[in-house]
């Protein structure tokens, strides 16, 4: 890390990250933010190698309220500024401007790029950028970031960046509430870069993370800073009129140096925008795009790719040649067994990280990201939003969901997207109970469909039968409330290769680094299961819950064991018993299989992202209430068809 920062700050969908990597070499580190579990990409500028570019999290307003909010905002207490480098839309500039008032009261030099300029000139929005840098006091620069257009000017501006002047002007009362807060923090916990002003009016408007680095850094001091802020909202200084205030700058500005063109018509990506939202074109749209991500990511990656790593490479060649160098050069029974046994750190752990998730995680980052850059990913979080309102989430939950149809281990990073740990923590529960993966998913429909249409029919039901009954239960027993879903409208435009591929390259080495070890504790401790006989003990505990309650042949036991080491494996246990099993039992035994535990993969996944406490609790309940399912299910079914 060099010893200076620029951090780029700005609105979600507005090119930054485009940006960002034009100002950038190849190599990127992406990583999570100290202290959170919001991912930051880092790298060198190319106009200042000592510099270090910093791509915070797009915000939707400050002060913050969102975790990625909370993220850009502790990125500009921690970093080492040099300068800020605002990314703005050149056809919203009323919004872009209302974060650079806000922006603009912290006192750091910085600069602005009004990005898709291209965008705004078709359209009609033409801007006078001379006017506009004369009034914020700073650099102003047009660009388009996809084409490089603008993008070196602007690093040159950077050099230059400049404090941009106030553009918030209170009455004199709120004013002078203002000051003397300043004056307090100024006198009882400054900051060596951010002004006392700005952080003030942070304060006053409940930025969590403002006030938690204050109150520590005034110690005894605290209380007069809580005084001063009760003393301010008595002179009207409230959150709602702080931000009433932005808007009103900001717009008064945008109309002063804002032309639009009256002759312009509406470019295709303006209707195809517009088809998306369409009360009755969205749904065929939603569902086409839905099953092209399912397809790439849950057939084309999770069948296909998996199947010529893990049975053609990994398979054919790779294990049979380390477990025969294994074998012939450790001679300690134990340890050999460790490296290349059943449970294996390479013939569990990395065939399971490289051969089994690892092209997963590939075609998922892929069209993550090509959802992202193209802007539909905002509207089909729109569509989702009534459905998942019952849940207690807001439609941004719905990716999540969707690709944890194709693989729930990566899904379950993907939650970081939303916007309070409440909503995580529903989601991660859902997934983890009642959404199959792709390679379950499979097995389920080949041992079903061969049954009947009927068997699959009450599978199906089944499984939304419990999704909405554990969401609905789920959203009224954890504490919190429900995040009102807030989002930009991105226009839509076709995805840049280089910038979805880059995006992809830099998480797929934080995949490297930071998964791989998981699965290898996941089969370390498998191993140890296994040595000290208590796997084997599991197996014949669960025979007579297995065959008494469930109704299922005693040795279908082992299957759930094996649907703990990987979903389709207990799947497959199952209908490797298809010719001994009844269509009731096969049924239950499905129901069962699909609701049990996730596998160690999404376990150790799920620990990572909520915590050991968290992950054991949904497993106390997930194992019982998988089985209590399946009996219940056992019971009916033969009581109908009696």
């Amino acid at each position: 890390m060099n010893t200076a920062s620029v951090a780029l700050v700005g609105n979600p969908n507005v090119g930054k990250s485009v940006l960002f990597h034009r100002l950038t070499g190849a190599y990127v580190n992406v990583a999570n933010y100290p202290g959170t579990t919001v991912e930051v990409a880092r790298a060198a500028a190319r106009f200042d190698p000592e510099v270090d570019l910093v791509d915070t999290p797009g915000v939707l307003t400050l002060p913050a309220r969102s975790d990625d909010e909370r993220a850009t905002m502790r990125a500009l207490f921690d970093e080492p500024l040099r300068a800020l480098a605002q990314v703005g839309d050149a056809k919203n500039l009323r919004r872009t401007l209302t974060l650079t008032a806000l922006v603009a009261e912290l006192g750091v030099p910085m600069a602005l790029a009004l990005n898709m300029a291209d965008e705004a000139k078709a359209r009609g929005v033409e801007i006078d950028v001379g006017e506009l840098a004369a009034i914020l006091g700073c650099p102003v620069m047009p660009t388009v970031a996809t084409g490089g257009e603008g993008v070196a000017a602007f690093a040159r501006e950077l050099t230059e960046a400049r404090a941009a002047q106030a553009l918030l002007h209170y009455d004199p009362a709120a004013e002078a509430a203002i000051a003397h807060l300043a004056a307090l923090i100024g006198r009882y916990a400054p900051h060596p870069r951010l002004a006392a002003r700005g952080l003030a009016i942070l304060y006053l408007g409940e930025d969590g993370v403002v006030e938690a680095w204050l109150h520590a850094a005034a110690g005894a001091h605290a209380d007069a800073l809580k005084a001063a802020r009760l003393a301010a909202r008595a002179a009207g200084v409230t959150p709602a009129a702080l931000a009433h205030e932005r808007s009103e700058a900001a717009g008064l500005i945008a109309a002063r140096v804002t032309r639009k063109r009256a002759d312009t018509a509406p470019q295709l990506a303006q209707k195809i925008g517009r088809w998306v939202l369409h009360p009755l074109w969205a749904w065929p749209i939603l569902f086409g795009v839905l099953f092209a991500v399912y397809e790439f990511v849950g057939v084309f990656g999770a069948s296909t790719l998996v199947g010529l790593l893990e049975e053609d490479l990994f398979g054919a060649y790779l294990n049979p040649a380390v477990t025969g160098f294994v074998r012939n050069y450790v001679t300690i029974g134990w340890l050999s067994d460790l490296i290349v046994g059943e449970y294996g750190l390479w013939t569990m752990g990395m065939t399971y990280a490289l051969a089994l998730i690892f092209p997963i995680v590939t075609t998922f980052f892929i069209a993550f990201g090509m959802l992202e850059d193209s802007g539909y990913f905002a509207r089909l979080s729109v569509l989702a939003n009534r459905l998942f309102k019952l849940f207690g989430l807001n439609g941004r939950a719905v990716l999540p969901m969707v690709l944890g149809l194709g693989c729930v281990t990566m899904a379950t990073l993907t939650t970081r997207i939303l916007s309070s740990p409440r909503e995580r923590l529903i989601t991660i529960f859902l997934m983890a109970l009642a959404i199959p993966c792709s390679a379950q998913l499979g097995v389920v429909l080949g041992l079903l469909g061969a049954i009947s249409f009927s068997a699959t029919l009450i599978w199906v039901v089944a499984m939304v039968a419990v999704l909405i009954l554990a969401g609905w239960l789920a959203a009224r027993l954890i504490p919190g409330r429900r995040i009102p879903l807030v989002t930009e409208m991105p226009p839509m435009r076709l995805p840049l290769a280089g910038n979805v591929a880059k995006k992809t390259l830099g998480r797929l080495k934080w995949y490297l680094v930071e998964v791989i070890p998981l699965f290898l504790l996941g089969a370390f401790l498998m191993f140890l299961l296994d040595l000290i006989g208590v796997l084997p003990a599991i197996i014949r505990a669960g025979e007579p819950l297995v065959s008494g309650w469930l109704g299922l042949p005693p040795q279908a036991s082992a299957a759930f064991v094996m649907g703990f080491l990987r979903r389709d494996f207990g799947a497959t246990g199952l209908f490797a018993l298809s010719a001994e099993l009844t269509p009731i039992q096969a049924v239950v035994g499905m129901v069962t299989i699909t609701l049990f535990v996730p596998c160690i993969a999404s376990l150790m996944m799920i620990i990572k992202e909520q915590g050991l406490k968290v992950a054991a609790a949904m497993l106390a309940f997930i194992i019982p209430f998988a089985f209590l399912v399946g009996g219940l299910l056992n019971q009916l079914l033969h009581w109908v068809w009696a």
